[in-house]
């Protein structure tokens, strides 16, 4: 599977960014108080936005495949920067709530299953990222 993106700056504010992904065009930008205009996401947004997605939509994916009575889910995701083993590290927690008549066994399998989601794999991975001038 190949994804292409392309990400250019718009000449309006100090950051403001078109972000164009498959037929789909919105802007990014910082919040006024990093200097940007706040028009947009800021991109750690985008990146809790699609583990987000990710996520929810790997759980109704299975739930659906296995009949799973699931209503609705919420995931929520809080950054931080957190000190783990003596070094700073980036942190995200991922709150997942699940609506619907659930047993315990079925919350727990789709939280496990929630794991497995793409974003999530790639984040905590071995993600390769190259860089070369155009």
């Amino acid at each position: 599977m190949n994804l292409t993106v392309v990400v250019s700056e718009t000449g309006q504010g100090l950051f403001q960014q078109s972000v164009i992904a498959g037929g789909h065009h919105f802007w990014a930008d910082e919040p006024n108080d990093m200097g940007g205009e706040d028009t947009g996401p800021a991109p750690f947004d985008f990146l809790m936005a699609g583990l987000g997605a990710c996520t929810s939509m790997t759980i109704r994916m299975y739930a659906k495949h296995k009949k799973i009575p699931l209503d609705k889910i919420e995931v929520t995701l809080i950054y931080s920067k957190q000190e783990i083993d003596g070094k700073s590290r980036d942190h995200i927690t991922r709150e997942i709530a699940l609506q619907g008549n659930l047993t315990e066994e079925q919350r727990e399998r789709l939280l496990a299953i929630a794991n497995k989601c793409p974003v999530h794999k790639a984040l905590e991975g071995n993600l390769v990222i190259s860089s070369k001038l155009a």
